[in-house]
């Protein structure tokens, strides 16, 4: 069974940013798209009106909005990460 794909729209230099990454990298997400909102102001726009936050990182697993960097450590530690990646 795929994956269903990973987004996240993220800066360059976002510590939280790279967190996330790195902790969906551990748990086998070979793909990710990296929506840069610093490079292109309307990108934050569309996140801020998808999600209704101004931070980063903000990830999506297929269509669910799992939240920031804290939320995905949360989904990871209860277990629920690995469900929503399909595991």
């Amino acid at each position: 069974m795929p994956k269903p794909p990973v987004k996240i729209y993220m800066t360059a230099v976002c510590p939280y940013c790279q967190q996330a990454e790195q902790l969906l990298r551990a748990r086998g997400v070979t793909e990710i798209e990296k929506i840069r909102i610093d490079i292109d102001p309307a990108l934050r726009d569309e996140m801020m009106r998808i999600t209704g936050r101004r931070t980063v990182p903000q990830i999506f697993i297929g269509d669910y909005h799992v939240g920031g960097c804290d939320d995905l450590q949360a989904f990871d530690s209860e277990g629920r990460l690995s469900a929503l990646l399909g595991e």
